[in-house]
């Protein structure tokens, strides 16, 4: 269960890396900087999350 939304969490990282790629080409924002700042925070908080949910706790193997 654990592995699962650790993969979950990962995909949702790539797809606001998307999102957020893809509102800085299209989107007129005035202030880009709350958008990258926002979705950095965001991908490193769920892609962290999710990498510690799938991470093998064997240290001997």
């Amino acid at each position: 269960m654990k592995k699962e939304l650790g993969k979950w969490l990962m995909d949702i990282a790539k797809y606001i890396t998307t999102a957020v790629v893809l509102t800085s080409i299209f989107g007129e924002v005035e202030q880009k900087w709350i958008i990258y700042a926002g979705g950095t925070l965001a991908v490193a908080l769920s892609l962290g999350w999710g990498l510690y949910l799938v991470r093998d706790k064997k240290k001997g193997a």
